[in-house]
């Protein structure tokens, strides 16, 4: 089996360095290729990937901005391999990654799986608390990877496997982002391939992100959910409510307390809220995490779930056309 490695990246040269020199210490003994598909960045990489041409077999194309989505496709449309790996540009790949795939590959064969993300002793503590917030089950559900309790497993490009089978007959990815993957995935099932979560093959995430960029995404996802239901309403859950109904319930709570003095509600909000700081102190061994934690998982839920509410408002409700009523989330390929 030959891997193609597929990496879009937009003015991100420092991520490419780190992502490129764990690359380099790989254990894979076959041969592999490295496509990097540079979307119109201002800020060029290319002389990063010189230093490890000597090293790596690294194929470098630059295209107009078109999305995340699009260059995964165009790196695939270039690539040699009959199995492509997907990874963003700020991962950081650990030694031991495609000798993993390929024993997961060889013992279960599947056209498209995605793996868990961790994070590094070295990242920030605020890298540190949304890593726990994105891939924890009680807050994510288990969708981002590192769970399989949900019925189908939808992997997440920032560590995807698809074999080129499979994107020859899907097309690969579509132009709307952030939500890109998991409409591959539902697409992929529907024309009859399996999706597995290979819990062995995990990246470091490393999240270049603040507070504010951090809220914005989660708003996306929050609003690209919807439309997603509306595409294919026959995969649509009650789990993608419940931010939704998280900022209901607290705003319930609140009034419930200051009106009829009543305060259980608030008091099960305490207890959800010190059940994960608990957890996130004790797995990153530290309170400061612990309570970065806390301010992670309200953005979070904020985020996201008054991007859905205001997205059902406008696609479910008004049914307006998702390119009209977000036109933000579209990339024009």
């Amino acid at each position: 089996m030959f891997f193609s490695l597929i990496i879009p990246v937009y003015n991100r040269p420092d991520e490419i360095e780190e992502l490129f020199e764990s690359l380099s210490l790989l254990d894979y003994s076959n041969k592999f290729e490295i496509i990097i598909v540079e979307d119109g960045s201002s800020i060029r990489c290319e002389e990063v990937i010189q230093k490890y041409e000597d090293k790596l077999s690294v194929y470098y194309y630059f295209k107009e901005n078109s999305g995340p989505g699009d260059s995964r496709n165009y790196g695939m449309k270039k690539a040699n391999g009959d199995y492509f790996i997907i990874f963003d540009s700020d991962c950081i790949i650990p030694k031991n990654y495609l000798t993993e795939v390929e024993k997961a590959l060889n013992a279960n064969y599947v056209d498209c799986f995605g793996g868990p993300d961790k994070a590094l002793d070295s990242f920030s503590d605020i890298q540190k608390a949304i890593n726990f917030t994105m891939t924890s089950f009680l807050t994510t559900g288990g969708i981002r990877g590192g769970s399989e309790k949900i019925d189908k497993f939808q992997p997440r490009s920032f560590n995807m496997g698809l074999s080129r089978k499979a994107f020859e007959a899907s097309k690969g990815f579509g132009n709307i982002h952030p939500g890109e993957d998991p409409d591959l995935s539902i697409r992929l099932w529907n024309l009859g391939f399996e999706t597995k979560l290979f819990q062995n093959a995990f990246v470091y995430h490393k999240r270049r992100i603040d507070w504010g960029k951090f809220s914005n995404q989660v708003n996306k996802f929050g609003k690209a959910r919807p439309i997603l239901n509306s595409w294919y309403p026959k995969y649509n859950k009650l789990t993608f409510f419940f931010p939704s109904l998280f900022i209901v319930g607290l705003v319930v709570a609140v009034l419930a307390s200051l009106i009829f003095n009543h305060d259980l509600l608030l008091q099960f909000y305490f207890l959800y809220f010190l059940v994960l700081f608990l957890i996130s102190s004790y797995q990153n061994k530290s309170l400061k995490i612990g309570v970065l934690t806390i301010k992670a998982v309200w953005k979070q839920f904020f985020g996201y779930g008054i991007g859905f509410i205001e997205s059902y408002f406008k696609i479910i409700i008004l049914k307006q056309k998702p390119q009209v009523a977000f036109p933000e989330l579209f990339f024009k390929n």
